[in-house]
């Protein structure tokens, strides 16, 4: 079979596939942080064509997209845009015959970018886009030489959650709108692209890399990455890229990866991706991780050489499940993403660790918990499900989503029992998968499955209390600690003069047992104490990224900034981890003198950042 016939025949299933699987919602669901039309014209595929120019940061793209017509009388499809330079449109019936069709951007908003509208021939299956992307690209981040770990050449990644793929691509950057695609990538010699697809091992006839996604997925987890990468396998399914200077101490950190996908499938059900790898980026990556499809993107903050964090693998491969197969049809929805991961992360890490580190790991949550709800601006926030949306849906994030939503569904596994309540997880994920789905259906397919299957067991007015109301129920299980209690009281016991420093033992203790010591620590120790306890533990310009982060706001909210701004300011120019830095940016700007500081900071560091970190911070110091 010729190429160009193979070519159609894989559109031709893709389309039948994504038609199959992304049925449209009950109720047509309504994403107020899209322009597209989705209830009329609907994307099934997407066939993406890339040059990466580093010396102009951007993008040279064509995005072909296949739809279908909900509305048969639709005569034109809106797409989502941001800072798109669009030089044209053309549409076709067939894939072949291309014909200029009319296009329009509409007015620009700050959030959500420019609507495209791109007319529709009345045989038309399909639209093809030309454009450029910008430097200032929000879901892009163009890294010079010297900020990555070789030093030697460039590299860009993608971040598309939330609403940032729209920045890169034109499309409908919607989670309730799901497609396949396909994509080619032209790189400068030297270069790799990697992307959350089946990947191929060298580049095609034209110098270019060829990927596939033959699964719908929503546009938020289309994701590239461009730079000097390098493999290692870690199983049959399983593998790491990173830049060959930190390839081997990622592979190491993540070894027993295989094993975690198999604990995985035997608790949750198959995993349908086909592989599941990880690429580290560098430094500047906003999150802990990102749960593309096929390659999940890392935090380097993660490689501790002890795998102390090696949950946050199991909370981006549970995503496969929760996320990614049944995904979030809004952003209001986020919980049914979240929520559901970090409960399956709990139960990944009691599976392959022991209940004890899957305590410690739910204990140090509920502690985060607690702190968002306090930062948290109004109730609304403090829900697990808004009952109105808000403007940017990266301005409400916080761990609420996640942690709560994890408590609700311990609370449901406590009522009903764990054989039962895997039972229903299971059905859920089987009975939506690659679909899109809202709170709403949640909460009937748990009425369905569970309440009205066992009637009197948890009330509406319980599960009512969970979605609706800001405030925790009474009732909400917690988990306790043995190994966080022992650290509570050796911190106290030395506080209050009652045993020297070296009866802590800290020396031996795991992230998680830090992370508690710090979190109850009273602002009112002395500086004599802030300074024994740096000397005993050399916490300032401590390697492990959680450590540093966690004295560095302590020693701001003791007073003691000027005893670690060199070493501060060093960190918070390595490291682009939103929830490392974030809370020191917040800790400095609680204090006008340290507002001061935390501007100058940012002001010389604030360029290194990515775009997404760079708005979060700026609203810190805006005190917003």
């Amino acid at each position: 079979m010729s190429l160009p016939a193979l070519r159609a025949a894989f559109a031709a299933l893709t389309l039948s596939l994504s038609t199959m699987l992304n049925p449209v919602l009950a109720g047509d669901v309504v994403d107020t942080h899209s322009y597209a039309n989705s209830a009329e014209v609907r994307t099934s595929h997407l066939a993406l064509d890339f040059e990466v120019d580093f010396a102009k940061s951007r993008l040279k793209g064509l995005a072909e997209i296949q739809f279908q017509r909900l509305k048969p009388d639709a005569d034109r499809i809106v797409l989502d845009t941001r800072a798109l330079d669009v030089r044209s449109a053309e549409a076709s019936s067939d894939g072949k015959t291309w014909t200029a069709t009319k296009f329009a951007l509409g007015s620009d908003d700050a959030v959500l970018g420019r609507p495209l509208t791109v007319m529709l021939p009345a045989a038309a299956t399909r639209v093809r886009i030309g454009y450029f992307t910008r430097p200032e690209a929000s879901g892009l981040q163009w890294l010079k030489p010297a900020q990555t770990a070789g030093k030697k050449r460039p590299f860009l990644f993608s971040q598309s959650q939330a609403i940032h793929a729209r920045s890169w691509i034109p499309l409908q950057d919607s989670p309730a709108v799901r497609a396949t695609y396909e994509a080619r990538v032209k790189t400068p010699k030297g270069l790799r692209a990697v992307m959350s697809a089946e990947m191929s091992e060298q580049r095609d006839a034209a110098g270019r890399w060829t990927f596939r996604m033959p699964q719908p997925i929503p546009s938020y987890l289309i994701a590239i990455a461009v730079g000097d990468i390098a493999f290692q396998s870690l199983g049959a399914r399983t593998g790491v890229y990173a830049e060959p200077a930190m390839l081997k101490a990622a592979a190491w950190e993540f070894a027993e990866t295989e094993t975690t996908v198999a604990l995985c499938e035997k608790l949750f059900g198959p995993y349908r991706w086909g592989r599941y790898d990880l690429l580290v980026l560098p430094p500047s990556f906003p999150y802990g991780g990102m749960e593309n499809p096929r390659l999940t993107f890392l935090t380097p903050t993660v490689i501790t050489g002890d795998r102390g964090l090696v949950a946050l693998i199991a909370h981006e491969l549970a995503h496969s499940w929760s996320g990614n197969l049944v995904t979030n049809a809004t952003w209001e929805d986020f919980w049914l993403n979240e929520g559901f991961t970090e409960y399956l992360t709990y139960r990944l890490t009691e599976a392959q660790f022991g209940t004890a580190r899957g305590d410690m790991e739910r204990v140090i949550g509920v502690a985060d918990l607690k702190t968002d709800l306090g930062l948290a601006k109004s109730d609304e926030d403090r829900k697990l499900v808004r009952a109105y949306p808000s403007k940017d849906p990266d301005e409400v994030f916080s761990t609420i989503p996640y942690q709560r939503g994890a408590l609700f569904l311990v609370y449901l596994e406590t009522k009903f029992g764990r054989e039962a309540f895997d039972a229903f997880l299971r059905g859920w994920f089987d009975a939506h998968a690659f679909q899109s789905a809202t709170s709403p259906q949640f909460l009937a397919f748990l009425d369905e499955k569970l309440l009205k299957a066992k009637p009197g067991v948890v009330s509406q007015a319980e599960i009512d209390a969970w979605v609706s109301s800001p405030t925790l129920p009474a009732d909400a299980v917690y988990a306790s600690s043995d190994a966080l209690a022992k650290v509570e009281a050796a911190r106290d016991a030395w506080l209050a003069g009652k045993t020297p420093i070296s009866a802590m033992a800290a020396g031996h203790w795991t992230v998680q047992e830090w992370e508690h010591f710090f979190e109850g620590f009273p602002t009112t120790a002395s500086a004599a104490q802030l300074k024994e306890l740096d000397a005993a533990f050399k916490l300032t310009g401590n390697g492990n990224a959680i450590i540093a982060s966690h004295w560095y706001r302590l020693a701001i909210k003791a007073g003691q900034t000027d005893s670690v701004l060199p070493a501060m300011t060093e960190y918070l120019a390595r490291v682009g981890r939103m929830k490392l830095i974030s809370p020191i940016y917040r800790a400095l700007a609680a204090t006008d003198a340290g507002r001061a500081q935390a501007n100058a900071i940012y002001k010389k560091l604030g360029p290194g950042y990515h775009p997404i970190a760079q708005q979060a911070l700026e609203r810190i110091l805006a005190g917003s």
